[in-house]
């Protein structure tokens, strides 16, 4: 981290990249002040609280919606068979393609935001959360049957609290994809996000504002990982090396 701001400080200092392409560590913090707090609000505050509701509000849906998925396509191979053709070729594909296909179908307000937020990560939890129910071993269907555990017994009581860990560390990289959207999804049309204050600096080339609040994206996305690892650590101790 300390290399990574010296050469910073370096090219910028020396102008070996000029200050409209790499503005300097002072002038980010400069800019970044500004946003914390500029004639008596807090803009980054603001735009924190709507980004990162925006994931929260996303990350409950892919949940929901994901884990289930993908415990069901994990325990059944047809219901395998049949979805997966659908699920697997997005995790390639570029969702931020379908931006404008979500603006179509949800307008331009908060359900497409959440909506594309959702996309963006559901396609990698469900499959993760499929792995993780194929890679329980064999035994435990085996031991469950023979206690005169149903199918459904056999996944719910013995096959999912096996992979529980793995199926958190899904949900956690879904949730760290979220936010490699969160600027792509306030794009259009945000009211606040942080997306919003990007697209606004750019319009006037004002590139400390831009990254500083690159720099606070990573943060906060940084931060969410450190809080969900920590949450998974205390869950499941025994999974901690």
């Amino acid at each position: 981290m300390v290399s990574v701001l010296l050469l910073w400080s370096l090219l910028s200092g020396l102008d070996i990249v000029g200050p409209s392409s790499l503005p300097g560590p002072w002038a980010v913090a400069r800019a970044f002040m500004r946003l914390v707090w500029d004639g008596g609000q807090s803009l980054l505050f603001e735009a924190a609280l709507a980004s990162m509701g925006r994931v929260a509000i996303a990350g409950a849906l892919v949940f929901v919606v994901g884990v289930p998925l993908g415990i069901l396509m994990g325990a059944s191979p047809l219901t395998n068979a049949v979805l997966s053709p659908l699920v697997d070729p997005f995790r390639s594909a570029p969702v931020a393609s379908l931006l404008s296909v979500l603006v179509m179908w949800f307008g331009i307000g908060e359900g497409m935001k959440i909506s594309f937020l959702f996309l963006g990560a559901v396609v990698y939890l469900i499959p993760m959360v499929r792995d993780a129910i194929k890679a329980v071993p064999q035994t435990y269907w085996i031991s469950a049957y023979d206690l005169g555990a149903t199918q459904f017994e056999a996944v719910m009581k013995a096959v999912v609290p096996m992979a529980k860990p793995r199926i958190a560390d899904a949900f956690v990289a879904a949730i760290s994809i979220e936010w490699t959207y969160i600027t792509v999804a306030e794009y259009v049309n945000a009211e606040s996000g942080l997306g919003r204050i990007i697209s606004d600096a750019r319009r006037i080339s004002a590139m400390d504002r831009i990254f500083a609040t690159i720099l606070v994206i990573i943060a906060l996305a940084l931060l969410t990982y450190r809080i969900m690892t920590e949450i998974k650590k205390r869950l499941y101790p025994w999974e901690v090396e």
